[in-house]
């Protein structure tokens, strides 16, 4: 594709301006209109609530449910998915499985498959279950990865695949993700809870008692725009209240962050560079400057914490490195100068102060430890508990912050098998392997079968994996190092993959079964994941296309090759589940008005309106005996005894600088590789979804590929021009990308955000990527032994302006189909 972004976009802009929902994020809602041709039909996404005009069998227009003032222009990408020239069109099984029967690994991800019926597929699906489960044992079949899934809460394809192969046999699991593995696995240490998930302090409070607010890391803006259910989009109308604020001069708001974000350039707020992977040196500055002028808050520390005393002598260099933790230390390795240091420190005391951080900060080398840090400045700041003050590790995700009208969403299709049931393989012999490995370690599984590793208190001993089963879930998007990614995948025997797009996972999978997508089955979603907003229905907008099926349709017809079709479906079709989900969410919630289930499917939508403004820890400061934290001790451990007796070398008693194994700015490897590759959550898909949507992918592409944005000076030394492409490389891949040159990206530091699909030139190991997957490049190791959570930030590489004829891009489209 040779057509450049601002072409395509002149030509939307004169051609096709009726489809666009709206010319920015932060807008009003679409005017009605004037076409009345079809129906009308309500559903649901993770990028909101909508309205779709159906006509002659197709969704024809779609606009925002007239609940959300601030809908996303993603919205746009959604007739795109449905009509994807990437739709899984058929059960497909690949050649050279199928022929030799061997698993025929060297030719995994060639891309070479034969169409067969759904009985065929299914067969195979089911012989391949029975062969693993006989031959070697459940810890032979790894069917526990989980992704973002499509919403609505009875067709969640993780829960119908798990429930399924959950009747056949036990099977290898995960636990934590890929989101925030290092935060949710450090925090409960700290403060008693994941805290990543958790409902925070509710805007309201915020705007109406900070007088700073550190946005750390943290991109609001770009994030919410998507949420884990239906989302309603209400944190927009705070976030423009704040940049009032903020032009008033009445919140002092300071962004923290190396490159100027999406947030800090809506608010027009301070920004604060700070080297990439540093900012526990920068932290650590703060505190050393807090004690040594006496301005942390002694009572606080002495009645709500534990482990202050410890961490001192680290602070003042009295052990372990034997530094001192000053601002001069600090600025050598964060950039910041120590005088700025020290005026950052004076002003978090100067005021209530509300730190916000971002989960980019945990993906990395030791990503245990800025969260950790940042408990500990906020409590030597001592507003924990505060309206307006404290910490908080979520604002930027799925409206944490809204305040919550406290309605129980409706429950979903149980994940687990009846108690009483049991599988027909009732083994459960793992033999020496574990059952549960930490979510990111599966491709050590994969290369290093009977490896013992430390996992959060435990020895895991991975397990030799021989068939894979993803639903809903592409790995080949959120695991890092493709090439090792490809080494790995030569050593399973089948990969069983279940979704409605031909992604690179379905690419490297031995048996494809094509799901529909949501938008071609009925269901029912909350609508806020965390305000309790409503209920959406989500009708069906048209039928599944092509030879595709729900979920519960593959799965069902699955387990009747085992006589066990009625255990999982419970005797209920579709529309009886939606039923009995909405009949049980109306019986739990009998403080709300809940029409009979009829009325509200007709109706489409139920909004309950605003909730009441709540502060995070608040009961915890009134009393912390009778409110104790889930910490070992009840309070805040600024030190972890538990922790310290693990004996880890990366994650010890307290929160330190560690060193990481490649960083910019003068650090390991940057002599090599001088540019820190920052791949953070995307701004037009969630993840990799939506990156198929071809009309919408169009207006942010550059040359047909993923964006790879730059400081132009760093561009003009290389003699490239916004536009150009770019080949982006290390010594683990290299890729293709194109160039948008920004001056919000400093000197050193350059952004592909994930979730771009991957597309080698060929199957071989080192191909160059024809699309902009940033994985191509990142580094597959863990954060430390307590988390062994993703590290995709600690990623170095070099460019070049491309030359010569750019290969096609092979990241879209179908497979191979070979007769």
């Amino acid at each position: 594709m040779s057509l450049s972004r601002r072409s395509f976009l002149k030509g939307v802009a004169t051609t096709s301006a009726a489809t666009l929902i709206g010319p920015s994020l932060i807008g009003s809602a679409l005017a009605e209109t004037s076409v009345t041709d079809g129906v009308w039909k309500t559903s649901g996404s993770h990028w909101g609530a909508f309205r779709a005009r159906v006509w002659a069998g197709k969704v024809q227009e779609i606009k925002p449910l007239e609940l959300d003032k601030h809908p996303t222009d993603m919205l746009n990408g959604i007739k795109g998915i449905i009509y994807s020239p990437s739709r899984i069109r058929y059960p497909m099984v690949r050649l050279d499985w199928l022929k030799k029967h061997k698993y025929a690994a060297d030719s995994r991800g060639n891309n070479r498959f034969v169409r067969v019926t759904w009985d065929e597929a299914l067969d195979l699906f089911y012989r391949e279950l029975e062969r693993v489960q006989k031959d070697y044992g459940p810890w032979a079949l790894h069917a526990g990865q989980t992704g973002w899934r499509q919403t609505g809460q009875f067709h969640s394809c993780n829960n119908h695949m798990q429930r399924a192969v959950g009747l056949h046999g036990y099977s290898v699991k995960k636990v934590g993700d890929y989101s925030t593995g290092a935060g949710q696995t450090i925090l409960p240490y700290v403060l008693g809870s994941t805290e990543v998930y958790a409902q925070g302090t509710s805007w309201e409070l915020i705007l109406e008692n900070s007088d700073n607010i550190i946005i750390w890391a943290n991109d609001p803006v770009k994030n919410l725009q998507v949420g884990w259910t239906c989302e309603t989009h209400e944190s927009f109308e705070y976030l423009e209240q704040l940049k009032q604020k903020v032009a008033e001069k009445k919140i002092n708001v300071i962004s923290v962050d190396p490159v100027k974000n999406k947030t800090q350039r809506f608010l027009e707020n301070e920004h604060l560079y700070v080297n990439p992977q540093t900012d526990v040196s920068f932290m650590l500055a703060i505190a050393h400057t807090l004690y040594t002028e006496d301005l942390h808050d002694k009572e606080f520390i002495e009645t709500y914490c534990l482990g202050f005393d410890a961490f001192v002598p680290y602070l003042m260099g009295e052990t372990k490195d034997k530094v001192e933790k000053t601002p001069e230390w600090a600025s050598e390795i964060c950039g910041v100068a120590p005088d700025k240091i020290r005026d950052f420190a004076r002003m978090l005391v100067n005021g209530r102060t509300q730190l916000l951080f971002g989960w980019c900060i945990q993906r990395q080398e030791h990503g245990e430890q800025p969260y950790w840090m940042g408990a500990v400045i906020a409590a030597m700041v001592g507003q924990i508990g505060l309206p307006g003050g404290g910490v908080s590790y979520g604002h930027h995700y799925s409206g944490i912050g809204v305040s919550s009208t406290g309605f129980g969403a409706p429950g979903a299709f149980p994940l687990n098998i009846d108690t009483g049931q049991e599988p027909k393989h009732t083994n459960k012999n793992f033999d020496r392997y574990s059952s549960v490995i930490p979510v990111a370690r599966w491709v050590d599984s994969l290369l290093e079968p009977g490896k013992q590793i430390q996992s959060n208190g435990s020895k895991v001993t991975l397990p030799d994996i021989k068939m894979m089963v993803f639903s809903g879930n592409n790995p080949w998007h959120h695991h890092q190092d493709r090439n090792r990614m490809r080494e790995a995948f030569k050593k399973l025997q089948t990969v069983v993959a279940i979704d409605f797009a031909w992604t690179a996972t379905c690419r490297h999978a031995d048996i494809v079964l094509p799901a529909c997508t949501q938008f071609e089955r009925n269901d029912i979603d909350g609508y806020g994941a965390y305000s309790g907003r409503g209920l959406i229905a989500m009708h069906k907008l048209v039928d599944p296309l092509f030879q595709s099926k729900t979920d519960f349709e593959i799965m069902t017809e699955l387990t009747k090759r085992w006589g066990r079709d009625k255990d999982y479906t419970r005797g209920m079709g579709e529309m009886e589940w939606v039923k009995s989900l909405y009949d049980d969410c109306k019986a739990g919630n009998p403080n709300f008005d809940m029409p009979e289930f009829e009325e509200f499917w007709e109706k489409g939508h139920l909004d309950f309106g605003k909730g009441k403004p709540w502060t995070r820890h608040a009961a915890f400061r009134e009393d912390p005996e009778i409110n104790a934290l889930g910490t070992p001790s009840g309070f805040i451990e600024i030190s972890s005894r538990k922790i310290g007796r693990f004996g880890y070398e990366h994650c010890q008693e307290h929160p330190m600088w560690f060193e990481k194994s490649e960083r910019s700015h003068g650090g390991p490897g940057s002599d090599k590789f001088p540019f820190w590759l920052q791949s953070c959550h995307p701004d037009k898909r969630l993840h990799s979804q939506m990156c198929e949507s071809e009309e919408y992918r169009a207006t942010y592409a550059v040359q047909g590929r993923e964006p790879i944005y730059i400081n132009p000076s760093d561009a003009k030394s290389k003699g490239i021009k916004d536009g150009d492409l770019v080949r982006v490389f290390n010594d683990r891949g290299q890729l293709l990308a194109g160039a948008v040159l920004d001056e919000g990206y400093a000197p050193g530091v350059v952004r592909i955000e994930e979730g771009a699909w991957y597309g080698p030139v060929n199957e071989k190991i080192g191909a160059l990527d024809t699309y902009g997957d940033p994985n191509t490049l990142t580094q597959d190791i863990p954060s430390s032994e307590l988390a062994q959570a993703t590290s995709a930030n600690t990623c170095l590489v070099q460019f070049e302006k491309f030359k010569g004829e750019a290969p096609p891009v092979t990241s879209f489209g179908g497979p191979i189909e070979v007769s």
